[in-house]
């Protein structure tokens, strides 16, 4: 069986590619933005993609800055472990599903 280190080495090459991902659509967006009408594109959805994006992007690389300093995989609001089914899941998740569930 993994230990929890050998899970999140997995976790963290699946953000890396999340990572990765995200970027090369944020450009892509952001190279439909510049001309909106010409490509056809609705300028309002390309907006509202490229917030959504930003956003992930930004989770995304604070999971990663997460598994750097060694906080990854304890929740934010009261410390305990955040199963690892959680973040296999949703592997940017900054809280236990308690702590979530309350608003954190």
């Amino acid at each position: 069986m993994l230990n929890r280190q050998d899970q999140y080495e997995g976790l963290r090459s699946a953000l890396e590619e999340q990572l990765q991902r995200q970027t090369d659509e944020l450009t892509e967006l952001t190279i439909h933005s510049g001309e909106p009408e010409r490509n056809g594109h609705d300028p309002h959805q390309i907006a509202a993609r490229i917030a959504t994006t930003r956003q992930s992007l930004a989770d995304t690389a604070q999971a990663l800055r997460r598994i750097a300093d060694g906080s990854y995989g304890r929740c934010g609001r009261c410390q305990a472990d955040i199963p690892v089914e959680r973040l296999e899941i949703r592997p940017h998740a900054r809280y236990c599903v308690p702590c979530q569930a309350k608003g954190a």
